[in-house]
């Protein structure tokens, strides 16, 4: 079979697909998707804004708040040109650099919202298990350390996994199998052995979401003993309140990534646009719906928000 590797001197160029079965209907799908990525980047935005803008937030949830809209945005701008542009004007051709530097920042911004989210939970432990030294823990200087060591964590993992796929060769079938170029669609294209590509992403997901799920999970399990320590039930339900901005978040990442890897792992028998659907709605529902959680049910963000489109209004 003609094999490919990235030794040519013209690029490889993989076709990127967007949802089978339903190409009549593509354009009219597209829509909604728009909408989603207009409320993902505006509603990011906002947020990012207001924790920056506003002096009474400059605390560490808010920082780490703010860490998460950015990393959401990121996660957003990673698939949007590409995925707008299969469903608009069928550009479906991408070349092999262009690809691997997708993959690298998608997968990149997953692991970081994954950690963000750690961190987050290790906020809430503090201020709930350890008020008195809530501010001495988590220092300004300490809070940069955490962003900076979740940066570091995410491009040690994926450097080594755009390297092993830089070196594989392509059979003549480049068809994709998303919008996006994803590591593992990209690497079951290769004609040449992916066994150690398929081993160092299992690796990469081990330790960053791997590590990250159980961490979360064992703090909650903290805080809850804690709480449930507390004698008045109206402390209690304060204490508790304080978390359900962070559980939402945690559970929309998560829950839709579990189905979509038992959907892959799974659902063979379901029909080719069901994948295509949930792989590209996965990715959008972090960023959709945290900004409009947070701004829900934090008081301080809402009326931080509030504010601001106040004075722009007087502005006017």
């Amino acid at each position: 079979m003609l094999a490919f590797n990235n030794t040519n001197v013209q690029p490889l160029t993989f076709l990127l697909t967007g949802i089978p079965g339903l190409k009549a209907a593509q354009a009219w799908l597209s829509i909604p998707f728009c909408l989603l990525y207009v409320i993902a980047l505006s509603g990011n935005s906002v947020i990012l804004f207001v924790v920056l803008q506003e002096q009474s937030l400059h605390e560490p949830m808010y920082y780490f708040l703010s860490m998460l809209s950015a990393t959401d945005l990121g996660l957003s701008l990673c698939t949007l040109f590409t995925t707008l542009g299969v469903f608009w004007f069928e550009v479906r051709e991408i070349n092999i650099n262009a690809c691997i530097a997708q993959m690298f920042f998608l997968h990149g911004f997953t692991f970081m919202e994954s950690g963000v989210l750690l961190a987050m939970a290790f906020d809430r432990f503090v201020a709930i298990c350890d008020p008195l030294r809530y501010t001495i823990i988590l220092t300004n200087a300490r809070i940069a350390q955490i962003g900076m060591s979740m940066l570091i964590r995410n491009v040690a993992v994926m450097l080594p996994v755009v390297l092993l796929v830089k070196r594989l060769s392509f059979c003549s079938s480049m068809v994709l199998s998303h919008s996006y170029c994803y590591h593992v669609d990209l690497i079951q294209l290769s004609c040449t052995d992916n066994k150690i590509n398929s081993i160092l992403g299992l690796l990469a997901l081990f330790s960053t979401t791997g590590f990250d799920c159980p961490c979360i999970l064992l703090s909650y399990i903290l805080i809850i003993r804690s709480v449930l320590s507390i004698a008045s039930s109206e402390e209690r339900q304060k204490a508790f309140s304080t978390c359900i901005s962070h559980i939402s978040a945690v559970a929309i990442f998560y829950i839709p990534l579990i189905s979509l890897s038992l959907v892959h792992r799974y659902g063979h028998s379901a029909p080719p646009f069901v994948h295509t659907v949930m792989a590209n709605v996965f990715l959008l529902i972090p960023p959709v719906l945290n900004p409009i959680i947070y701004s829900v049910k934090t008081k301080q963000i809402r009326k931080a928000v509030m504010k601001v489109l106040n004075q722009k209004q007087v502005q006017v």
